[in-house]
């Protein structure tokens, strides 16, 4: 099917904010919330509580530090090779799904060829087997027997080819210890994963998160290739088209909400999906604005939505058993936007630090 109505970079922002349950927060647990957003990034151990934050209502720390304890919230290597949260359930789904694009990750010219040593893959799910470990410490058994090849390296082929979670502890404020240690995912869930399988279910389930989106916005949220076959091959799927006449597929009867509706001001964490998965992200990010979240070593700040794009970036500032939020707005702000943005921050400032909020600086 195909709507020949060409859709506005504002009326992608609308359809993104709405699937991205950032219009209204969604009465979802926190289960619910990671399935529809197909994962959440949580590279660092903190963001992804305040992600969920800004996009459910009701929800507390505690609760999701419960789930992840339960293994029913799960954080692993999966899409773009990339550590996310995942539903137990999805991880089990699409876990395998996901290996050529974590196998792609291992083809630098340093790391090329390590896939092919014999008995590295099976000599690391011999360690883990034993007893959970960090990647680190994988590096001196594997060392050992491979002295000839960089440690560091067969750890790393260990980590992206082995389906592995890392061990969470309820006793951690964030769910997780800043070094935390992988298991085989399947000693960790109990079950075997799904067999691997073409990635159309997949990318049914970004199109109802992110979309509409091109066949090369899919690739830039899960790493798949040939993405364009994949959409293609979606039952229920609709193309449309967008104001430079690309090719936008969708889910028939997903949200697309009209220009007009108000957006709230939101605070989302560092590497935030929602600014991270598309390979044009006009529709987020304001052409004029991409270069004030450039950055040389790869790190995404956190950022503040106002008026459904990116207007200023933000950072917790820890001084005194104190927390302060500085928010760096990309130009001067009005008074009421100021406004809005202080209020959300202090609401923000509430779930951070309960024991302990400061104030909201907006610069």
């Amino acid at each position: 099917m195909t709507d020949d109505a060409p859709l506005t970079l504002r009326r992608l922002n609308r359809a993104l904010l709405a699937r991205q349950l950032l219009l209204e927060r969604a009465p979802l647990d926190p289960v619910a919330g990671v399935a529809h957003l197909g994962g959440v990034q949580a590279q660092e151990p903190e963001p992804p509580f305040l992600g969920l934050w800004s996009r459910l209502r009701d929800v507390t720390r505690p609760a999701i530090v419960d789930l992840l304890a339960a293994r029913r919230i799960v954080r692993g290597t999966t899409l773009r090779g990339t550590i996310h949260w995942a539903t137990a359930d999805d991880y089990v789904a699409f876990r395998r799904t996901l290996q050529p694009v974590l196998d792609r990750a291992l083809q630098q010219p340093a790391r090329r060829g390590l896939l092919e040593v014999p008995g590295l893959v099976e000599r690391a799910r011999e360690l883990l087997a034993a007893e959970p470990r960090t990647i680190a410490d994988l590096r001196e058994p594997l060392g050992a027997t491979w002295p000839d090849l960089p440690a560091a390296d067969l750890a790393m082929v260990a980590r992206m080819t082995l389906p592995l979670l890392m061990v969470p502890d309820p006793a951690q404020w964030t769910g997780f210890p800043a070094r935390a240690r992988f298991a085989l995912a399947e000693d960790v869930l109990g079950r075997p994963l799904a067999p691997e399988q073409a990635g159309s279910a997949l990318l049914r389930r970004y199109l109802l998160a992110f979309g509409p989106a091109t066949a090369a916005d899919a690739a830039a949220w899960s790493g798949l290739t040939g993405t364009r076959a994949l959409l293609q091959a979606i039952d229920d799927v609709v193309v449309l088209r967008d104001e430079d006449g690309r090719e936008l597929f969708d889910v028939a009867g997903a949200p697309l909400p009209a220009e007009d509706v108000p957006a709230p001001v939101r605070f989302l964490p560092a590497f935030d999906n929602a600014i991270l998965s598309h390979a044009d992200r006009r529709r987020i990010i304001r052409a004029e604005d991409r270069d004030a979240l450039a950055s040389r070593n790869g790190m995404v700040p956190a950022t503040v939505l106002h008026d459904g794009h990116v207007a200023a970036t933000w950072s917790a500032v820890r001084k005194g058993g104190r927390t302060r939020i500085d928010v760096v707005p990309f130009r001067r702000l009005p008074q009421r936007a100021r406004a809005a943005i202080g209020a959300e921050g202090r609401r923000a400032l509430r779930f951070l630090a309960p024991e302990a909020p400061g104030d909201v600086v907006v610069g």
